[in-house]
């Protein structure tokens, strides 16, 4: 069966989902985009992802293209229509179709608003889990406000590659000296009295939802987490490290830019917190 996709109030073939040229999103990176993960008839995290979608929508000043409810409905039939049992739903909304200018447009110009529903193999992500995978570590050069979920990710892509030359599964940026988060997901080490660390939330990383589900997960586990700033050396010395984000639950981290996290595999925090969000996840 051909993909579907949602295009500005049609759902149609994935090869016949066009947007115009002078779309915003296209000409200045002017929008916006939050993924969400559907598994077994139910969405994960679903109400994080939508209160962050529309905080981002705020934060750029630009108009909902719809309300929540009117969008859920529409992303419950774009999986209905694509038949799919677990799936990643992209949503990405613009500032709509004008004339370029950088300026904003008429106030009047509607956003534009497109989905897609993937297959999302949980099965494999569990497999990858349990392997681990290495991170490399690269510039942060990212803009002064990434705590918005922009589709503005060129930086993003580029640490994504040097990882994949790297034969690394991500990139952790570093800015003056210490970690603040990977090129797609948060960054997590353990340290060895067994404290969960991550950078604090702020205009220098983007609050993950998985993130936010993990910091209570790890609440529900009595496990002690310190928000704060670490650095690369500290990284490769901790006892475990991990990431979080919708499309890798908690993954463990078994080395960092070569260097071997702990024992070069996967920790037992980590694999406790991920099979606890999943748990929580599933009931949610």
């Amino acid at each position: 069966m051909a993909a579907t996709a949602y295009v500005n109030g049609s759902f149609v073939p994935m090869r016949d989902a066009l947007v115009p040229i002078e779309d915003r999103g296209y000409q200045f990176a002017d929008g916006i985009y939050e993924v969400c993960l559907y598994i077994d008839g139910r969405y994960w995290d679903l109400d994080g992802h939508l209160t962050r979608m529309e905080r981002s929508l705020r934060e750029l000043r630009m108009a909902a293209p719809m309300s929540r409810e009117a969008l859920q409905i529409v992303m419950a039939e774009l999986v209905r229509r694509n038949r799919l049992k677990n799936a990643l739903v992209y949503i990405q909304a613009t500032r709509g179709v004008a004339p370029r200018n950088h300026a904003f447009p008429p106030p009047q110009t509607p956003p534009s608003l497109v989905m897609t529903a993937k297959r999302f193999d949980l099965d494999g992500s569990d497999a990858i889990a349990a392997k681990g995978v290495g991170v490399i570590t690269q510039p942060d050069i990212r803009w002064g406000r990434v705590d918005i979920k922009t589709v503005s990710l060129l930086p993003n892509v580029l640490a994504k590659q040097a990882a994949r030359e790297a034969k690394a599964a991500e990139a952790w940026l570093v800015r003056d000296g210490v970690v603040t988060e990977g090129s797609s997901s948060n960054a997590w080490i353990v340290d060895s009295d067994g404290t969960l660390i991550t950078h604090p939330k702020g205009f220098e990383i983007l609050g993950g939802i998985t993130r936010e589900t993990a910091l209570a997960c790890a609440a529900d586990l009595q496990i002690k987490v310190h928000e704060r700033p670490f650095t690369v050396n500290e990284a490769k010395s901790a006892a475990e490290a991990f990431i979080t984000s919708a499309t890798n639950l908690v993954t463990p981290v078994v080395s960092v830019d070569g260097a071997p996290i702990g024992d070069g595999a996967p920790g037992p925090v980590a694999m406790r917190l991920r099979e606890a969000y999943k748990l929580r996840a599933r009931r949610a």
